[in-house]
């Protein structure tokens, strides 16, 4: 039977806007006059909802509310939700930056916390000075930390800097630290923020690399939050999508990834047709689906060969077109496009009146894992622009293993390299 290292027992953090602390002396007489007689804190029945869309209309706020949840030994957990959930909130009291309102919280375990750029460092002390401070605050001698220290070290990559205060250092050398630090000196529990996205991508490749071995190999437990959600996918095994200071659903990460996005699709009713303007007047766009669904997010699975697009609309006048589709990476860089159009000469002709756009792309083999923004385009090649979609919807790669080491397909239908 699998051991409860951590356990969340109705936890709730309540704040209140535009003050610091608990609020004024007034209140704060209130509670003691109220604990003082066994008593609930009154303050705690009129707080609301942590909804950062809408202005409320009390300054008594809950960050997290009514939080029940447990984590098994060895358990690789994903938190995810949107920006002002709670996920940090929930991190923050777990490590104990900050502690509850409300609840209790069961922990068993060492735990070595990522949360913040810095965190844990003492800007005037030398990179070895912090790793044996932080390593001696979780319990461990110096002849334990002297064993780990070159690998700390060179998994870090600040050798040379090593005897630098920190003060000195830029963000991404002190995430390297801070997570080679959290990582290697054997906590029972290690708690890791999105601070990891200050990292270059070869860092990032690394520290999940690192949380794997930590998980799957030694055992350990790891509480991971991303929007990232290719690298929650590939790490992660158990999900908890939080929804404005609550937990909306927990299960597995598939499914919580799913709802995640459902939740963002529904509170915003974000469609790929949100994103299209017309540059033609004679032109009417009524629906735009890309990987069969009309919003904005959807996953391209392992094993996926093709990619299909579809418009449709009216015309008040005949048109030449072709379609174009650009995929980019995370950062706006474009890598490949679909334009046979521009590239083979084949114009399409649409008649006046109402109209279905459709193709079906041959995917690259070697698509790799991550997210995949899209452009798409009518157009006529070296004439004019009809409709343009920039960043009009992301697809989610979950990787083609099968095209390892295969040069990009472009004969037929399909991608051509950038």
């Amino acid at each position: 039977m699998s051991r409860k290292v951590i356990e969340f027992d109705n936890v709730g953090k309540q704040y209140v806007l535009g003050t610091i602390g608990t609020g004024t002396l007034s209140q704060d007489l209130n509670r003691w006059w109220a604990r003082i007689r066994g008593k609930e804190d009154p303050f705690l029945k009129i707080g609301e909802v942590n909804d950062r869309t809408k202005k409320g209309e009390s300054n008594f706020v809950w960050a997290l509310k009514d939080i029940n949840f447990s984590v098994d030994e060895g358990d690789v957990v994903g938190i995810i939700g949107k920006n002002g959930a709670g996920k940090s909130t929930l991190l923050k009291i777990l490590s104990r930056v900050t502690s509850p309102t409300v609840g209790t919280i069961k922990v068993k375990g060492r735990i070595a916390s990522l949360l913040e750029v810095g965190t844990g460092f003492h800007p005037e002390m030398t990179g070895r000075e912090n790793i044996y401070m932080n390593g001696t605050i979780m319990g461990m001698t110096k002849t334990e930390i002297d064993r780990k220290l070159d690998e700390i070290v060179d998994f870090a990559g600040v050798e040379k800097y090593l005897d630098t205060p920190v003060k000195r250092y830029s963000s991404g050398m002190m995430v390297r630290l801070g997570f080679a630090i959290a990582a290697h000196l054997e906590p029972e529990i290690l708690v890791v923020d999105e601070v990891l996205a200050v990292g270059d991508a070869e860092f990032q490749k690394k520290a999940i690399g690192k949380m794997q071995d930590v998980s799957k190999g030694e055992g350990r437990t790891v509480l991971f939050v991303s929007h990232n959600m290719a690298a929650v996918r590939s790490l992660c095994k158990k999900g908890i999508v939080m929804k404005n200071g609550s937990i909306d659903s927990i299960g597995d990460i598939t499914s919580a990834i799913e709802r995640y996005l459902k939740n963002n699709d529904d509170a915003e009713n974000v469609n790929i047709i949100d994103s299209v303007k017309c540059l033609k007047s004679t032109l009417h766009i009524e629906s735009v689906e890309i990987n069969e669904t009309s919003k904005t997010h959807s996953i391209i699975r392992n094993g996926q060969e093709k990619l299909k697009v579809r418009i449709t609309g009216t015309l008040d006048e005949a048109l030449d077109y072709d379609l174009m589709l650009i995929l980019k990476n995370e950062i706006g860089m474009p890598y490949a496009t679909y334009a046979p159009g521009h590239y083979r000469g084949e114009i399409q002709h649409l008649e006046k009146g109402k109209f279905v756009i459709e193709r079906i792309i041959n995917l690259p083999m070697i698509l790799a894992k991550g997210i995949l923004k899209v452009d798409l385009y009518l157009h006529h090649p070296m004439v004019e622009y009809q409709m343009m979609a920039v960043d009009c919807c992301s697809l989610e790669s979950e990787g083609f293993q099968s095209g390892y080491g295969r040069a990009l397909e472009h004969q037929q239908n399909g991608f051509m390299g950038l």
